[in-house]
């Protein structure tokens, strides 16, 4: 009985520790994969330039180089440091992704 209570409550607690969500594993097959796995990482730039906007740090770009991508995270870089509205890690997170998603021209992946 008490082996059937310990695996029990194991496996609620493991499963409570594994659902944190995340988005799935992106198959490679789709047709806008890198395009979201690159908004995935713009996000995570959006989150720091936050932190750092909070902490008073100095706004730091990508030099640019012609891309897509140093044009479009230093764009939302640059937003975040000017719109006050940007008040929290979710809004900054929120508004990277679906600022990159809209310059990328993909649609928003549900999570």
């Amino acid at each position: 009985m008490k082996r059937l209570a310990l695996t029990l409550l194991t496996l609620l607690a493991s499963s409570g520790a594994l659902a944190h969500g995340h988005p799935g594993p992106i198959d490679d097959s789709m047709p806008d994969a890198q395009r979201i796995r690159f908004c995935e990482r713009v996000r995570d730039h959006a989150l720091q330039a936050f932190y750092n906007r909070d902490k008073g740090r100095p706004m730091k770009l990508f030099d640019e180089d012609g891309s897509d991508g140093a044009r479009i995270t230093n764009r939302i870089i640059r937003r975040i440091y000017e719109e006050p509205q940007i008040s929290s890690p979710k809004k900054a997170e929120t508004f990277g992704r679906a600022t990159c998603n809209e310059m990328m021209g993909t649609q928003a992946v549900s999570e």
